[in-house]
């Protein structure tokens, strides 16, 4: 006999069962409705990439975790490690046949062969929505806004989107002669929020003075509202440069929908791949900070510019829906979904088989989802089927309903039984009782 082999799976991929594949499918749904709203329309692009087309557009962390390997044809191919890079280049294939300004969102995997941690697999699903073909505030706020949009319509209550515009830092490392760091220091204030202030300066004094970390700790901190935030980075820069205006402007948006609970002025929020120009935000549930941003993004004004001399600026956002689907469970904001149908029929007799599925048929032309109990088994084993699958609804058709021609629909729930029904009358019924 063949030996027997080892279930396993790869560390930092994951089997979905169907309790957490449903929770998924609500998810997607409740957030493309959103996206819907506002416009958006989906795309796909293929999991694998030529490596040209995505090495280097993350920064040098990120290339070192791209699956990346020769193919039977030899040729040199990588698997996606985000959803924004191939934009990039189905923007520059596909700009001719596409309407500017486009806003459109993705829904998909990506790979990364980082470390596993808490919320974070090597595969995982992120949700990207985006707006490209325009370099405006409207486009900027609109994406922060369906963010918002997005949480609240999960449910999620205490959340805040921290958001800073890259050019700031900019233009004060010049102040400095550190501009040629830039890239390094931006990466090294993104991880404030992981490593602590202590280890972000230890790691900023190997590229500038201990009183210059001093200093650029102070620039990105947070006062006590986002007036004086601003205010101190205005004394410390010229305050007519254009990120101050684009702040501003997305400031007035806020204000005017009534949306400020939500957002928060962070200038220490840089964003960690390199291919971002000007604002950058990361979304934080407030009672689950260790957990990270669960969606996060910014302007992106020079990515497609790798693959065609159109220019084509964007600013989009993504949710990473494995990291979300862990807060949510976590924080009990998750209703149970049912993993079962509306209905089942139970199978009392072998010669009804065939009216059984006529039944069903039926049924489902009403649009109920049903189960068919698959063979002749004892009463207790179907009604347990029925509650393990958590199917709220049975439908009795024996040989004494047979021979009056009616059926008995029973609610699971309440134990409650309809008898004598017409199988119009019990749709009806069934109808009903999964509204109330």
């Amino acid at each position: 006999m063949d030996p027997i082999i080892e279930p396993k799976v790869l560390r930092g991929f994951r089997d979905s069962l169907p309790r957490t594949e449903l929770l998924r499918k609500k998810i997607r749904n409740t957030l493309e409705r959103e996206f819907t709203l506002f416009g958006f329309v989906p795309i796909d692009t293929p999991a694998l990439e030529y490596s040209e087309i995505l090495l280097g557009k993350g920064g040098g962390e990120t290339d070192k975790q791209i699956y990346r390997f020769l193919d039977h044809g030899k040729r040199d191919i990588a698997l996606r490690f985000d959803l924004t890079v191939p934009f990039a280049r189905f923007m520059a294939r596909y700009s001719g046949e596409i309407i500017l300004p486009f806003k459109r969102y993705h829904i998909a995997k990506v790979w990364r062969g980082e470390n596993t941690q808490r919320g974070r697999y090597r595969e995982f699903t992120q949700i990207d929505f985006d707006i490209v073909g325009v370099d405006s505030a409207s486009a900027d706020f609109e994406i922060l806004m369906v963010m918002q949009r997005s949480f609240t319509a999960l449910g999620v209550k205490k959340f805040k989107i921290h958001f800073s515009h890259r050019e700031l830092l900019k233009e004060f490392l010049k102040n400095y002669g550190l501009e040629m760091n830039y890239v390094s220091i931006l990466r090294i204030i993104d991880k404030t929020k992981k490593i602590g202030k202590a280890k972000v300066k230890d790691l900023l004094t190997e590229l500038c003075a201990a009183s210059q970390a001093d200093d650029i700790l102070e620039f990105i901190k947070i006062e006590k509202n986002d007036s004086l935030t601003l205010n101190k980075m205005a004394d410390a820069l010229d305050p007519d440069i254009e990120a101050f205006r684009r702040i501003d402007e997305i400031f007035k948006c806020i204000e005017e929908c009534g949306l400020s609970e939500y957002f928060s002025f962070d200038p220490s929020i840089t964003r960690g791949l390199d291919y971002y120009t000007g604002l950058v935000y990361e979304t934080f549930l407030m009672d689950l900070p260790e957990i990270g941003s669960v969606c996060s993004g910014g302007r992106y004004n020079n990515l497609a510019s790798l693959y065609t001399r159109e220019k084509l600026p964007g600013v989009g956002s993504s949710i990473g829906l494995d990291r979300l689907i862990s807060a949510l469970e976590e924080l009990k904001l998750s209703d149970p979904v049912e993993e079962g149908s509306n209905l089942i029929i139970l199978f009392l007799d072998d010669s009804l088989l065939a009216a059984y599925q006529k039944m069903a048929a039926q049924l489902r032309e009403a649009g109920l989802s049903v189960d068919v109990f698959p063979q002749k088994k004892k009463l207790a084993v179907q009604f347990n089927y029925a509650e393990k699958r958590t199917i709220p609804l049975a439908l009795i058709y024996g040989e004494t309903e047979h021979k009056k021609g009616v059926v008995t629909l029973k609610d699971l729930r309440t134990r409650k039984s309809y008898e004598n029904l017409k199988l119009e009358n019990a749709i009806n019924t069934a109808l009903e009782l999964l509204r109330s």
